[in-house]
């Protein structure tokens, strides 16, 4: 029997990897929400067939968005997103009054406000785990609950990306819940996709001569740097491993602070959580396992599990890797959003 395709609404869709997965699971996008401007640009590079609201979600009302998508209230099938989540990231909760006052803190009950204005069958958040013991996911989930929502000790799990074929460690907070029915667990993958196996599949050829802009993009380092990644030892080596007169004067007067920094990734395992500073070797373990250089724009699309003709806007290194890193990978989305989608159909049949 072939079902409808189910419909979706992104909230907080950014250069569009939660609708990427939707997509890949089988949903009707009809809409993403975001403020950002390169973050919409890049959204309806991927997803022209895709309504993009170009808006502060404080600012767009749950009537506006029944009108402008010709829904009622209660027809949409599934309402997800990530609410901007830096306020509650490691870095800032070891500052704890930064947490607190960072108003994208307060996004997730904008959230809430559209759950109970669309009524959508099925909602999917996502987010880091530290929201899941904050006082506002217990908010959340009991006014989920008032609204009608199961909410059980299955609904909110903290998963790690590379349990669902995404190659990459990333730890992640995910709501899964409807009104009409249980959600069924997703199952893991059987086994976890390595560095190698990701990069080998895409085939990039050459950084810097491949014809993908992206994969091309120059990288620009002193040649104090460049001395300095040459001498980090191949496939996972550490700054740690470094000659005295090669190590910056920075990690000399913290050599434990932040270790993983000019750090090399490991060909035969998952690689570290692709953060937005993936394009520059000081802000993490981004050094390619092989090469003197960092990880390419292109490869670090690939290994948050973006097709590899995802686009991106001609615009700077720095907001093309802000963007990716602060995406959804999709495959982790595919994944989870293919058992919300089972468990919908099963209701219809």
């Amino acid at each position: 029997m072939a079902f409808k395709s189910l419909t979706a609404i992104d909230l907080f869709c950014g250069a569009g990897g939660l609708t990427e997965g939707l997509k890949q699971a089988g949903f009707n996008v009809l809409a993403g929400i975001e403020l950002n401007k390169v973050a919409a640009q890049t959204y309806r590079l991927n997803h022209s067939d895709s309504i993009c609201f170009e808006s502060d979600i404080r600012e767009l009302s749950a009537e506006k968005i029944l009108k402008d998508l010709n829904i009622k209230k209660g027809d949409l099938d599934l309402l997800a997103g990530c609410p901007p989540c830096q306020g509650f990231s490691t870095l800032r909760t070891r500052k704890k009054m930064l947490a607190q006052e960072d108003v994208r803190n307060e996004l997730i009950f904008e959230f809430l406000r559209l759950i109970e204005g669309l009524k959508p069958k099925a909602i999917m958040l996502e987010n880091v785990p530290a929201l899941v013991n904050d006082y506002r996911m217990e908010f959340f989930l009991k006014k989920l609950s008032s609204l009608g929502y199961i909410v059980n000790d299955k609904t909110v799990q903290v998963e790690n990306a590379a349990d669902y074929g995404v190659p990459q460690r990333r730890k992640r907070m995910i709501v899964k819940s409807s009104r009409i029915t249980e959600i069924e667990q997703t199952p893991l993958s059987d086994k976890k996709v390595t560095l190698r196996e990701c990069f080998t599949r895409a085939n990039l050829g050459t950084a810097g001569l491949s014809g993908d802009w992206l994969h091309d993009y120059p990288q620009k380092r002193t040649k104090k740097v460049m001395e300095l990644i040459a001498a980090i030892p191949k496939d996972g080596g550490s700054r740690k491993e470094l000659p005295d007169h090669l190590i910056l004067e920075c990690h000399k007067k913290k050599p434990n602070q932040f270790a993983d920094v000019y750090g090399r990734m490991k060909w035969d395992d998952v690689s570290p959580t692709i953060t937005g500073g993936c394009s520059s070797p000081s802000k993490g373990r981004f050094l390619h396992p092989e090469e003197d250089r960092c990880i390419t724009l292109r490869e670090a699309s690939l290994l948050q599990t973006f097709p590899k003709d995802y686009k991106f806007p001609n615009v700077s290194q720095g907001a093309i890797a802000l963007m990716i890193g602060n995406a959804l990978p999709p495959e982790f989305i595919r994944q989870h959003a293919i058992s919300i989608k089972n468990s919908l159909e099963k209701i219809t049949t």
